[in-house]
């Protein structure tokens, strides 16, 4: 059985009060008294009660944390971030995958409000506005990542998905690639979008056209769809000659269909992907990708948050506080300068 106040009570021979005075940091209990108490306590293995705690602060010392996907290692190192700020300061998580779904959604916004949880960041783009702010007309405190829906949450963190995407295509033209193709995620909102139009931006910059049938979007980012994907681009009668993924998890799946089909990665097509996650230096060719700091988007979106809680930013309502992270571009071996075709 768990060891509660009153055992500790009758251990060191006083009132079941003094003991709960003394555990909180009473300054009515003499110095004394409560060094002999704590030390009993934890010769007993007494452990205070979280729940007893958050009805006495108003306060779980939790933070909700909503992502897209948890088997998706992008989410993998911003929830790293989130997680060291947040013990730093004494809080644990409750993560909820939405699974892009609207029901999950809705089951988690509930779920979160059951639970108390003290704030909420929300690292899935697609995440419905209209749960986000139901969130918020609850009270919680709700920081967003790479969201970007401003006239919805005041509060955000995000990386330039334009410049990532600029410094991708860039990369490719001074290669000597025109014929560069985009693999979007359809499901991504805002993301795909801003990566896409980097896209687009850069290859106006250089005056170079593209190709509409270059354009293709999957329905996730899934690394079974970018597998798939290969077979609309191969069937094209005018094959790009680069490929710009939305992230490394399609690029995976591209990379390993190209292999499959006969394909040499760069020698007869460059691909790129997009967040540098771990695995994407394994690959076969390593991947050239664009660095997304993503342990610092998530220590950041944790910092702001617990600013929130702590109430150093006041009017919380009136005021909008967001941060924008650049990445950069890694190069390795999945791009090469363009061969002609002899």
């Amino acid at each position: 059985m768990a060891i509660t106040i009153k055992d500790i009570a009758k251990r060191t021979g006083v009132s079941h009060s003094t003991v709960s005075r003394a555990l909180g940091g009473n300054s009515l209990i003499s110095e004394a008294t409560s060094t002999r108490i704590r030390k009993v306590a934890r010769e007993m293995g007494y452990q205070p009660s979280a729940a007893a705690r958050s009805l006495k602060t108003n306060q779980t010392k939790v933070i909700g944390v909503i992502v897209n996907s948890i088997d998706d290692p992008f989410f993998s190192e911003i929830l790293f971030g989130i997680e060291d700020a947040a013990q730093q300061a004494g809080y644990s998580l409750f993560i909820a995958a939405s699974q892009y779904d609207p029901i999950r959604e809705q089951k988690i916004v509930q779920t979160m409000m059951e639970q108390r949880t003290d704030g909420v960041i929300i690292c899935s783009s697609s995440f419905s506005a209209d749960k986000g702010r139901q969130l918020l007309a609850n009270g919680f405190p709700v920081v967003v990542v790479n969201y970007k829906a401003n006239e919805n949450f005041n509060y955000s963190i995000y990386h330039d998905d334009l410049d990532g995407s600029q410094q991708l295509t860039r990369h490719l033209l001074a290669l000597g690639h025109t014929k560069i193709a985009y693999l979007g995620n359809s499901k991504s909102g805002r993301t795909s979008l801003d990566r896409l139009n980097g896209f687009k931006k850069e290859m106006r910059k250089a005056g170079e056209k593209i190709n509409p049938a270059y354009i293709y979007e999957v329905g996730g980012s899934d690394p079974a769809l970018g597998k798939e994907s290969l077979h609309y681009f191969m069937n094209l009668s005018d094959r790009p000659t680069a490929i710009i993924c939305f992230n490394d998890m399609l690029a995976i799946g591209f990379l390993h269909a190209c292999r499959q089909s006969g394909i040499r990665v760069p020698d007869d097509l460059s691909v790129t992907g997009f967040d540098n996650i771990t695995f994407s230096a394994y690959t076969s060719p390593p991947l050239t990708t664009l660095d997304q700091p993503k342990y610092s988007i998530g220590n950041e979106s944790a910092q702001l948050l617990l600013e929130l809680l702590g109430k150093k930013i006041e009017n919380q309502n009136n005021t909008h506080k967001e941060k924008v992270l650049k990445g950069s571009l890694l190069v390795r071996n999945s791009t090469s300068t363009l061969t002609p075709k002899e």
